[in-house]
């Protein structure tokens, strides 16, 4: 390796994108395109850097392997920071066992964060997690140790364990300032803002007023019976009910949870449940038949009973009932809580990050543009979907993934 690709790959692995690019701008070697597509990729046109990449990995040899996989794994970083998930992940895979294999075990780390990143993304956070635990960050570099970090706080705030999140931020923070890299460390710093972000509402007695993270954490370990309209679910400590599959159930039960102490009227459970402006004799004997399905469900937790108006939900046991919402709800909230995080998504992304058709995720962001919630860039495949920035929107809670006791 010459003198030029060897300083141009000391600036790129200190943040000097602009200073490996002057040393390498003009050559068309396999090397030199590698790091181009690298630099380019740190200065945000990943279109660009994608082209480069892929031409380095074809440039490359029959006999330089590492070369060809380390492009790969470079490609599929590109990937995940564009939000393209259909970048195919068997290739990062038997990219990482070729680095593994010919002992570049740096790279082979890096390419086991992307994968975990990506696991992490799509809420696969059993697989993420379990991946993380195999990986040991003590040989890595500062830079890749922050990422490795940053990927377990990732973990930890999806699963609401605050301090373990606080602490694996606290060690990023520590290789970002190691490593000197000033993008690094911003990223650390705009990861650790989420802990103190709203995540959240919590409805009762009435009232209602936002919640932190470590806040619904508490909450969810304490005495009070939560009717969370974040996951769908009832639960009081370790009990947990889900009714993501039962609309109609947890339409009553977020209504009842909601007006406690107090009771809610028949007609009020009609329009919220079935969404009837008027009742009529078959609305209240439909009622009647949900109710009893609402008992059944949550006979372990709380207990309705059926007052002059309509009824009322009361806990078994000590404790408060309470009611936990996002702070910004509507169809297509987790499709907007994917958006918020600033980056630009296609549509196939958001489909496999949701579980959703494509079709029907194109519907919702229609309607989000329509209601100028989202904007597009491009057309065709390249299209690709964000949104303005939203004022504290919440997106931990939104976004895919089990609870702790799930």
């Amino acid at each position: 390796m010459d003198s030029l690709i060897t300083a141009a790959a000391r600036a790129l692995a200190s943040g000097d994108a602009l200073g490996a690019l002057k040393r390498v701008a003009l050559r068309e070697d396999a090397p030199a395109l590698a790091l181009r597509g690298i630099a380019i990729a740190q200065l945000g046109d990943l279109v660009r850097a994608k082209a480069l990449l892929k031409s380095a990995a074809r440039a490359f040899g029959p006999r330089e392997a590492v070369a060809r996989a380390r492009c790969l794994v470079a490609e599929a970083e590109i990937a995940l920071a564009s939000r393209d998930l259909t970048w195919p992940v068997k290739a990062l895979e038997a990219a990482r066992a070729t680095l593994q294999a010919r002992g570049d075990r740096v790279n082979a780390a890096h390419a086991g964060n992307i994968a975990i990143r990506r696991l992490v993304l799509i809420g696969r956070l059993d697989e993420a997690e379990q991946a993380l635990g195999a990986l040991d960050p003590t040989p890595l570099p500062p830079s890749l140790r922050t990422a490795h970090e940053l990927v377990a706080s990732g973990i930890a705030v999806r699963r609401l364990r605050t301090e373990a999140a606080r602490a694996a931020l606290e060690r990023a923070r520590l290789s970002a300032q190691e490593a000197d890299i000033p993008a690094l460390t911003a990223e650390v710093e705009a990861a650790a803002r989420v802990l103190d972000m709203p995540a959240a509402r919590l409805i009762s007695h009435g009232g209602e007023r936002p919640l932190l993270l470590h806040e619904v954490e508490t909450l969810f370990s304490g005495e009070t019976l939560v009717v969370d309209a974040c996951r769908h679910v009832v639960r009081k400590g370790d009990t947990v009910v889900p009714l993501a599959t039962r609309p109609v159930l947890f339409a009553l039960a977020r209504a009842l949870a909601e007006a406690w102490p107090g009771d809610v009227s028949r007609g009020a459970l009609i329009a919220r449940a079935f969404r009837g402006k008027h009742a009529d004799e078959s609305h209240r004997a439909r009622l009647r038949v949900e109710i009893g399905r609402l008992r059944a469900a949550l006979q372990a937790l709380a207990e309705i009973s059926a007052t002059k108006r309509g009824f009322r939900l009361a806990p078994r046991g000590l404790g408060e009932i309470a009611g936990l919402a996002p702070l910004v709800e509507g169809p297509h909230a987790a499709v907007l809580a994917f958006l918020a995080d600033g980056e630009a998504w296609s549509t196939s992304a958001l489909s496999i990050a949701l579980g959703a058709s494509p079709r029907t995720v194109q519907r919702a962001l229609d309607v989000l543009a329509g209601e100028g919630k989202a904007q597009s860039l491009g057309r065709g495949r390249a299209r690709r979907w964000l949104s303005p920035p939203l004022a504290a929107f919440p997106t931990i809670l939104l976004l895919p993934g089990p609870l702790p006791s799930d």
